[in-house]
């Protein structure tokens, strides 16, 4: 009963016994409030242990997320930097055109020597 008293904030130095089914009474209500407290505060407790479990494998599965960005992102800057020394060692275009218009006079020439047969004209059957 004391404590009951202390807690709606009354300060009563002496209070007056409680007959025994009261008490029993009080006991029990206590005890009940107790309960409910107790298993109220264990729920909040393992739904923020949950909670934080959940937040810290989400945040795992960001990082690992971020880390394969980054690295696909790195072995995109090598393979373009491969490509790029590609295209550099390639000849320039005006090289290429000018490798096709001497195979084109060679072709000519080679022509004009031996000129190609004539093709024939096949006999047709009769009927």
């Amino acid at each position: 009963m004391r404590a009951k008293m202390r807690l709606m904030g009354f300060n009563a130095e002496a209070v007056k016994p409680l007959n025994e089914a009261a008490a029993a009474e009080l006991g029990a209500e206590l005890l009940g409030e107790a309960t409910v407290f107790i298993v109220g505060g264990g729920c909040l407790v393992l739904e923020y242990w949950r909670h934080q479990a959940y937040q810290r494998r989400k945040e795992g599965e960001q990082r690992a997320a971020w880390d394969a960005m980054r690295d696909e992102g790195g072995r995109l800057a090598l393979a373009l930097e491969a490509l790029q020394a590609q295209v550099q060692a390639a000849p320039p275009r005006g090289a290429l055109e000018e490798l096709q218009a001497q195979m084109q006079e060679l072709r000519a020439q080679l022509c004009a020597l031996d000129p190609p047969p004539a093709p024939q004209a096949e006999p047709t059957p009769e009927e």
